[in-house]
């Protein structure tokens, strides 16, 4: 109830502050009304991150709430690198349309054709697992019950558990879509043993240097530990100490011995790489507009219906804002988010460092305020 209140209380204060707003000529009140959200939705320790919106290009809004290091007090910057969980997938779908390009592999292909350890799956495609309808099991659960917690898990380990233990399949193939981090990971190690490089190596590659994404790697900070200047630690809320931890200080939990995975998740970077990495898709640079189509296309499953889901994009088509692409991402403590409304050229990047009960990700009032809509009360 404490929490609450602690909320209201602050989103009355941000209320005043946008009517005050509404009766002064700013040059832009959107940026603003912006800031007075974000300000309140922090000061009720629901949003702990930096935020980046932009249209055409331009940044019209970008702003830090809260510390990157709650035990040095360093303070969030436009300049913090943050994981991004599962917004990494859409980073995943481009090494694949690459490799494609490149010859070395076709959506079409059969996944062990790249992994002979997933022989009793045969009939699934690359291209299911890019759109989430190959049926297979989630393998965190399959983690979970039967992983040694003492060791961190690779890409391998995971797929020589299903080699093991052969788990059925959730769903026939194309039957229905369901998303699966399971199909996620199988294509970062397809992207390994497709292109003889690491995950890493091969997004660094052909992807963040080409795009000036300086700041953005692959990094495992369990498996594999390495000093990153400006980085955002990640935090929970702990019942019994009555503060913030990082997961680490949680003792053994699937965020710590499921850090070797890659494909699923596993990026890091910064808001303003992630501008770079959109404003680099209305070109050309990386990939053509026949790749963009499939990229940004919906696909149906066996009874036709759509998926909503291109090649780590989900797909939404408004009357109000056009058509928009966009993830989110969920993973031991960060909280993150981006969105193109393709229509009408405007960005949206939310990245968290603090998962707590409050926490909220606010990319609905967001896009809102972007157009001047009228906001969402719930």
């Amino acid at each position: 109830m404490k929490n609450k209140l602690k909320i209201l209380a602050a989103l009355i204060l941000w209320a005043s502050t946008t009517v005050t707003i509404a009766q002064t000529n700013y040059a832009d009140e959107r940026t603003k009304r912006l800031d007075s959200m974000y300000s309140a939705l922090h000061a009720a320790d629901a949003f702990n991150g930096n935020v980046l919106i932009a249209e055409k290009g331009k940044v019209i809004f970008e702003k830090s709430y809260g510390l990157a290091n709650e035990k040095t007090g360093a303070k969030l910057n436009a300049n913090t690198t943050f994981e991004l969980a599962s917004v990494s997938k859409q980073f995943t779908a481009m090494g694949i349309v690459l490799l494609k390009k490149q010859g070395k592999l076709s959506y079409e292909d059969d996944i062990t054709k790249y992994i002979p350890e997933l022989a009793d799956y045969k009939g699934i495609t690359i291209q299911n697992l890019l759109v989430h309808t190959g049926g297979l099991p989630d393998y965190m659960n399959m983690a979970i019950a039967n992983w040694d917690k003492d060791k961190i898990a690779t890409n391998n380990d995971i797929l020589n558990l299903f080699l093991t233990l052969k788990p059925k399949k959730a769903f026939e193939t194309n039957e229905k879509w369901q998303y699966s981090n399971t199909g996620y990971l199988i294509l970062g190690s397809i992207i390994e043993r497709a292109s003889g490089q690491s995950f890493g190596e091969f997004l660094k590659q052909y992807i963040f240097k080409p795009l000036d994404m300086k700041n953005s790697l692959v990094y495992r900070s369990r498996y594999q530990p390495q000093k990153i200047e400006n980085y955002a630690l990640a935090y929970g809320y702990s019942d019994s100490l009555k503060r913030k931890i990082t997961v680490d200080e949680m003792g053994r939990n699937m965020y710590v011995f499921l850090d070797g995975i890659v494909g699923d998740g596993m990026v890091n970077t910064t808001a303003k790489d992630l501008l770079k990495w959109d404003r680099a898709l209305y070109t050309n640079k990386l990939v053509n507009e026949e790749d963009k189509k499939m990229i940004f296309s919906s696909y149906p499953t066996n009874d036709t219906k759509g998926t909503n889901y291109g090649f780590g994009w989900f797909i939404n088509n408004s009357k109000d804002f056009g058509k928009m692409v966009y993830h989110s991402g969920s993973w031991a403590g960060y909280i993150t988010y981006i969105e193109r409304d393709l229509d009408n050229d405007k960005t949206i990047i939310i990245l968290q460092n603090n998962m707590l009960k409050n926490t909220e990700l606010p990319s609905k009032n967001t896009r809102r305020i972007l157009y001047g809509i009228p906001l969402d009360k719930k």
